[in-house]
């Protein structure tokens, strides 16, 4: 039978709509490779001096996307800018967090003017610019959600939240307010909270954020989390540091652990998954800033946060 042009027509509208109609037998396919994701630090050396500039802690090439990213879902940097210069900064992305290493200065908004200072933390939303003009030699810590609105292949439409200050004084007081309240305890930390998400109790609706206090002395057992955590060093003395592991032993001991120094003013990423433990053998209290997309995680319940009693 010669076939009509109706029949090819149909055959190459299937062949079109077919080719990239890809199956895999479940069993190889269910549990699917996926780029390690490893500890890697981050000097504080890279905003301590040299001209206005932004260095992205660009980890791309290993996570084997296109944009530059830190983890699947987040982007962190180290900003500076010198005094009496101007910084304009610009991302899509829904969430933003700068925390201030160093400095003092201001950022210019749409919809206002924050004023800032060393040790003070502030959010904002992704749409609009964000001119940041400084009064002496100041570094950010600065956490976007970019590389997850690059993935889903969208453009925010809307703003989720208004921008948030937390000051360095507001941090202070609710962290020993807290340390107080859990004496006893080797986990003392605070959570920082937006209203507008009460369901995960987070940051902002992707972001996470703990203040966390270690103090002189203590060694906090191990926890792991679902979430990749970047974790920027607020303060520590010598001999302040991390051990990680993607495996414990039956008594909750991490089993051949990487090291991650606490330097004041670095930072350093703890995958997925991994066992960590935090240790204080100085007599300087510490304080750590772990950044996460635990909001997004949150969401949709699967952070899993275990812990060694």
């Amino acid at each position: 039978m010669i076939p009509t042009n109706n029949t090819v027509q149909r055959q190459e509208a299937i062949q079109k709509w077919e080719a990239n109609a890809d199956v895999k037998d479940y069993m190889t396919a269910v549990n699917p490779a996926m780029p390690k994701i490893d500890v890697v630090g981050y000097p504080a050396t890279l905003h301590q001096s040299g001209p206005t500039k932004i260095t992205p802690f660009d980890l791309s090439k290993v996570l084997k996307i296109s944009t530059a990213a830190t983890t699947p879902n987040l982007l962190a940097n180290f900003v500076r800018i010198c005094s009496g210069e101007t910084l304009k900064t610009n991302v899509r992305s829904t969430s933003q967090m700068f925390y201030v290493i160093s400095g003092a200065g201001h950022t210019k908004l749409e919809t206002g003017t924050i004023e800032w200072k060393a040790g003070d933390l502030f959010t904002l939303p992704g749409l609009g610019d964000a001119l940041h003009t400084v009064t002496e030699d100041t570094a950010f810590y600065w956490v976007t959600d970019a590389p997850l609105i690059e993935y889903l292949g969208v453009v925010p439409s809307e703003n989720r939240f208004t921008p948030v200050l937390y000051t360095k004084e507001k941090l202070d007081l609710e962290l020993e307010i807290t340390k107080n309240r859990t004496e006893g305890s080797n986990r003392t930390g605070i959570l920082l909270n937006n209203p507008n998400f009460p369901k995960t109790l987070t940051l902002t609706h992707t972001l996470w954020a703990l203040y966390n206090a270690l103090p002189a002395g203590v060694q906090q057992k191990a926890h792991r989390h679902n979430s990749v955590a970047l974790d920027f060093c607020v303060a520590a003395g010598p001999d302040t540091y991390t051990l990680i592991s993607p495996d414990i032993d039956d008594k909750g001991n991490l089993i051949n652990p990487i090291k991650a120094m606490w330097e004041p003013g670095s930072a350093f990423v703890t995958p997925p998954g991994w066992w960590h433990s935090h240790h204080n053998d100085s007599d300087i209290d510490a304080i750590v800033l772990p950044i996460q997309d635990a909001g997004l995680i949150m969401n949709m319940q699967v952070l899993d946060f275990q812990y060694i009693k």
